[in-house]
Order: C-alpha cells, then structure tokens, then sequence
C-alpha cells in the first residue's frame, strides 16, 4: 500500500467488530497511502488527507496482496477489498469478525483511547530495565499477568511472554515487583527480562514462516516434555488470569 494511491474500496460488509461508519469509503478512495505503521496490535496508515486508516486484526483477521480482476480467487469473509494504483488489491480477511477498521483524523487518533494507554515497543531502544522497572515497581499481581498489561509494554501477547520468561528464567508466578529494588532500580532479573522479551520478539518477525513449526517454542504449548534445558524440568502448564502459561518449575525462580 505504501506510495500507492487508494482508488477504489469495496466495503463488503457495513460492520466487523464495530461499524466502519457511513463516510469509511468516501473518506479512503483517491487518497495517496503515506507510512503504514505499528502500534502494538495496532496497524495505522496515514492518508495523503492527513487522516489515518487504524485497523486492528483481531483473533483472525488476515490480509493477502492479489492482483486486481481475480475475482475467483475470493474466499469466504473478504470483507474489504482495497484496490490499489499499482494494480493489486488488498483484501482484508476476517471469519469471526473481532477486527476493525476506522478512519480517524490525526487528532482522533492521538486521543484514541485504545493507543492513548499504550505502553513503551519492547523492540524499541527506549524499552529498557529502568522503565520495565519503573512499571512493575508497585504491581501486586504475577509477573506473566503484568506483562500482558499492555500499559506495562505494548503488544507483548501470551505466547511471548511465556517464552521470554523462560530464556529470562523467571517463574511466571512470582510477584512483578520482586524484580525491582527498594530504590526503584531495576535488579538484574529486570534486565535479564528485558533481553529476553527483545530477543524472543526479534526471533519471531525473523521467523514469521515458521509460525507453527514444531520446534517454535521452547515452552509454550509443551506441557509435560522435558525443559529445553536438560535440568531435569518438566514443562507445566497452568491458568493465570484465564490465559494458560506454560514454564519450567526448575530453572525459572
């Protein structure tokens, strides 16, 4: 999309999660596309009329490029097509719908009150031991339940979380605040997370193609095999906040 111009939107549907809203077409065709940006589950794509397409997946919401006039190569729940200058189109799949699409003005969007409590990227250089710290320094509840608070750090989801308190081995269910001092510092646990959540994201956008490979994960999803570490561990897995995390009773303290 990006440098592209939007020429025409087939808005299949009037509603996904939410409305799209009566003006959603008007609003996108014959707008050049400037930066197509992330916000943590967020994706936004700013519009030569200063507006900004913000979209967000949802559990199956999926998008594909084609070339435009392949109409036989619809499937079911394409509920938006966007038809692009370049010739492709790009169609936004959903089955259950828990996706959305709005258009916003830049102002709309600084207020949006879904980006407006957004925490730090964990891949930015600005994620680091002294903020997660700064964070987690007065939170009663388990370290795994404070890293999904996207507040907490955006975009950080079940699976990764799991897995970067493995390679940070740090139990899930300790106390968030126990990884920082008196003084509000960050101990060396903290900084050991910090690593590990940027490590385990990085692996993941290089290995995007292996999403469901058998050997993705080192614990997620591996109740009951032997810890990847040879400790002796087995891999348990229990219920934290209704989302189920997977870690090694050995090696993560």
């Amino acid at each position: 999309m990006h440098g592209a111009r939007i020429d025409r939107v087939l808005a299949r549907r009037p509603t996904l999660r939410y409305p799209l809203g009566d003006d959603f077409v008007r609003r996108l065709e014959r707008r050049q596309v400037g930066a197509v940006r992330r916000r943590a589950k967020y994706l936004l794509v700013e519009l030569s009329s200063g507006d900004i397409l913000l979209m967000h997946l949802g559990m199956t919401g999926s998008f594909r490029v084609m070339r435009q006039g392949r109409e036989e190569e619809a499937l079911a729940h394409d509920h938006v097509v966007f038809e692009m200058s370049s010739g492709r189109a790009v169609v936004f799949n959903d089955p259950r719908r828990f996706g959305f699409m709005r258009v916003l003005s830049a102002d709309e969007v600084i207020g949006h009150p879904a980006l407006a409590v957004l925490g730090p990227e964990p891949l930015e250089r600005t994620f680091t031991a002294a903020v997660l710290a700064e964070a987690l320094r007065r939170r009663k509840t388990s370290l795994k339940a404070a890293l999904l608070d996207q507040q907490v750090v955006a975009g950080l989801g079940n699976i990764y979380a799991c897995e970067a308190l493995h390679h940070a081995r740090l139990s899930p269910k300790r106390r968030a605040s126990t990884v920082v001092d008196r003084s509000g510092a960050p101990k060396p646990a903290a900084v050991a997370l910090v690593e590990a959540i940027k490590k385990v994201l990085g692996a993941a956008v290089a290995n995007e193609h292996r999403m469901y490979g058998e050997d993705r994960f080192r614990v997620y999803d591996r109740e009951g095999r032997p810890c990847p570490r040879r400790d002796g561990g087995t891999i348990r897995r229990i219920v934290q906040g209704g989302r189920s995390t997977f870690y090694c009773p050995v090696c993560q303290r």
